[in-house]
């Protein structure tokens, strides 16, 4: 199922495959956890086993295909493509349809770096295919950046959201963007201000383009309240630098 997305540095979202399990800090509050549920109970194509189960859907393989307008995707939105129940061979042909579709940017975000790392040392990369990993915090996030510069494709970003600490210095060598949001939704953790400036001054000192997604549900203040009161500004404006699409 392809729809318009609400995440604010994409444009729409494809999910050929759903499902997940948790690995994690970053994947305690899963909001995806959340939707499959209420996508479930409307009786959604896919969603017929809940979320926990990982599952791969070749109906939807096509729905780039039928879109000839540019778009910017994100790649499995409900799941993570390169989840270790999610065969090669399945991974093989999500990434053809992508090279299939040069109009396109297709934006992968995986918190399985070593197998990113791995499948694309044996492969070409299409250069409208952007690689990112998210980074949530020091134990599980940062050590998968080193695997993102280890695999070879022309844009690498990182998510760091929801950033739950001080992530500390960072090398961002070949890293192209950075992506930084606090967690909303219920049990949501608050980001401090600190931390997320932290993550924007390493990205000016070492050139890399920064995009501040959300506060979620707590402010720069500390105080919890509606994801869209807190709004998106970091010191006093928004960020939303991004790579350039690569649309041709």
């Amino acid at each position: 199922m392809s729809t318009t997305s609400k995440i604010e540095w994409t444009e729409q979202t494809w999910n050929p495959v759903v499902g997940c399990t948790k690995l994690s800090a970053g994947c305690k509050h899963c909001y995806a956890e959340t939707m499959a549920r209420r996508l479930q109970a409307m009786g959604v194509a896919g969603y017929e086993q809940g979320f926990k189960k990982v599952r791969t859907l070749p109906f939807r393989l096509d729905e780039p295909l039928k879109k000839k307008q540019p778009t910017v995707y994100f790649v499995n939105s409900m799941s993570d493509l390169f989840h270790t129940a999610v065969p090669e061979s399945f991974i093989d042909r999500v990434f053809d349809v992508m090279a299939r579709c040069p109009q396109h940017t297709f934006q992968v975000l995986t918190k399985r770096a070593e197998r990113i790392a791995e499948y694309s040392q044996e492969r070409v990369i299409p250069p409208n295919v952007w690689i990112g990993v998210s980074v949530e915090n020091k134990r599980h996030g940062v050590p998968r950046i080193a695997h993102l510069q280890s695999a070879k494709a022309d844009v690498k970003f990182l998510s760091v959201e929801p950033l739950l600490e001080d992530v500390g210095r960072l090398d961002l060598r070949g890293i192209d963007w950075v992506i930084v949001g606090g967690e909303s939704g219920h049990g949501a953790r608050p980001m401090k201000e600190a931390w997320a400036l932290n993550v924007k001054r390493q990205c000016d000192e070492q050139g890399v383009r920064f995009f501040f997604k959300q506060w979620g549900a707590f402010g720069a203040d500390g105080i919890k309240r509606d994801k869209k009161s807190n709004g998106r500004e970091l010191l006093g404006r928004t960020w939303d630098a991004m790579p350039e699409y690569a649309y041709v």
